[in-house]
């Protein structure tokens, strides 16, 4: 009895006991990682990821991948660069047209996906490669400067000293945490992810469901692509490279299944800021940059056999 309920602790306390300790070591071992205006950036480090892999989560949810992601935040940070010059758009055309960039990526992959049968690693990396060639044709190939300081603002101020940022990041928690644990349709999404065949069976729509899973993952990577070139000042159509991989990252970390039909939101959260913590961590101790690639595969690796070991137990 008492195995039991320390495997159950482990199981869903196990993520932030971790990450806690991790904070900790950090903490005792290096005195610049506990400083405030450290802690502030290490979260704002995971605010921009954070977003993404809330995106990531709710496709992998359905057993997909989607690997457009950060293709599609330089072409939405593009799009949004050009409307966003002093004097021509108000600050609500950009933020339209980012989201709506984001959007129709997003409705593409669903519906080669959901309506043309597509694997989504095929159609995302078809989605990934238009992305960032339109990106590259919409900015000539150079990063789109002369952006208003309404636009710079919406990401670069703080309220309280807290950045703009974590609230974007807090915000995008919140709805994923009310969408997949209060609505039918998160709970569809369970389901789907479990076994299609029977979601499909009992009733459920499984295609436009599907749908609509993609739609608000290009919903998050334009929103990503809004508030990057906000915080860089820039629509550089070079930005994102890789950003799907550190979406992925923090999604295994948080335990969300890459079978399906399992993780939880909080999950995410502590897997973006966990992924912060270590990137913060190795610049404070000196590490080569070119060692977080090789930190961020093995972590990977690890998160996803830990997965496959865990459901194999159970069977």
């Amino acid at each position: 009895m008492k195995k039991i309920q320390k495997n159950n602790i482990l199981r869903n306390y196990g993520l932030i006991i971790i990450f806690l300790a991790v904070v900790v070591i950090l903490a005792i071992a290096a005195p610049t990682f506990r400083k405030p205006m450290n802690l502030l950036n290490v979260v704002k480090q995971a605010s921009v990821n954070g977003i993404l892999a809330f995106g990531m989560m709710i496709v992998v949810i359905t057993a997909g991948i989607d690997l457009s992601m950060g293709s599609i935040v330089g072409f939405s940070g593009v799009c949004a660069a050009l409307f966003a010059h002093p004097g021509e758009y108000p600050l609500i055309v950009s933020v339209l047209i980012a989201l709506l960039a984001g959007a129709v990526f997003g409705m593409t992959n669903g519906v080669g996906v959901a309506y043309g049968g597509l694997p989504p690693f095929i159609i995302t990396l078809g989605t990934m490669s238009i992305a960032r060639g339109l990106a590259l044709v919409f900015s000539g190939g150079i990063p789109v400067i002369n952006l208003s300081e309404t636009f710079t603002n919406m990401s670069s101020g703080s309220l309280a000293g807290i950045p703009y940022l974590s609230f974007y990041f807090i915000g995008t928690a919140l709805v994923f945490a009310f969408i997949l644990n209060k609505t039918v349709f998160g709970r569809h999404v369970y389901m789907i992810g479990g076994n299609s065949v029977a979601a499909r069976v009992s009733g459920i729509n499984v295609k436009a469901h599907l749908l609509l899973v993609y739609v608000i993952s290009g919903l998050c990577s334009g929103l990503a692509g809004l508030l990057m070139a906000s915080r860089t000042n820039q629509g550089s159509p070079t930005m994102g490279v890789t950003y799907e991989m550190d979406a992925v990252t923090a999604v295994v970390i948080g335990g969300v299944s890459m079978s399906g039909g399992a993780g939880k939101w909080y999950g995410v959260v502590i897997g973006a800021l966990l992924i912060a913590v270590i990137e913060n961590a190795l610049t404070i101790f000196g590490v080569d940059p070119n060692w977080k690639q090789v930190v961020k595969g093995a972590i990977i690796i690890g998160a996803v056999l830990l997965d496959v070991k865990s459901k194999g137990s159970k069977e």
